[in-house]
């Protein structure tokens, strides 16, 4: 259900969605700059617009934050497009992570896909190397990037000077990079 609030003179638009599963409230902002308000099934309206209110501060400053990257591109995809996407992402890692470990040579434990809200990849004490499912829709040089960066993370758990120094072999322009990969958000609706 869709509801306005005035904060600080300025009109807010959120969606209210009652749960029976929810404990507690929950206030959430979408990258796209949407506002949702998760809150058990019997809560009364005043006590919402009042938990609205008293985060009007952070509510306010990440609705500002989003807006900065207006235009810009936002993956955005759900869960069907997970199920349906995972098999080709685990392709696309499994064959790049088998070309640029030509150069490399590093030893990890597996490969796996996520669909993750914030992270493009990851990789565990353990040597697993994590993928967002996600990556399919990026450009190759910026998915090569992704996996060359999480299979570096095998050899140097860190981001110190070692670590960037091989990620350097295969992306020598990785600041240049990052910055791109900077500008796409990872959205989930």
């Amino acid at each position: 259900m869709q509801k306005e609030i005035s904060l600080h003179h300025q009109k807010v638009t959120y969606t209210l969605r009652k749960s029976l599963r929810a404990r507690r409230m929950r206030l959430s902002v979408n990258c796209d700059g949407a506002v949702m308000v998760t809150t058990p099934y019997y809560f009364h309206d005043s006590l919402i617009e009042r938990f609205i209110t008293e985060k009007s501060r952070w509510l306010l400053s990440k609705i500002a934050f989003f807006q900065k990257f207006s235009g810009q591109i936002i993956v955005q995809h759900g869960l069907n497009d997970y199920y349906a996407n995972k098999a080709k992402a685990y392709q696309l890692a499994v064959g790049r992570i088998s070309h640029f470990n030509e150069t490399y040579q590093y030893a990890f434990n597996r490969i796996g896909i996520r669909n993750q809200r914030t992270r493009w990849g990851s990789c565990s004490r353990k040597g697993n190397l994590n993928f967002n499912y996600k990556i399919i829709f990026l450009p190759v040089r910026l998915a090569d990037y992704i996996i060359v960066h999480e299979l570096c993370h095998v050899q140097e758990f860190n981001h110190s000077r070692k670590f960037w120094d091989l990620v350097s072999r295969v992306f020598p322009d990785h600041q240049d990079i990052r910055r791109e990969l900077r500008r796409i958000r990872i959205g989930i609706t």
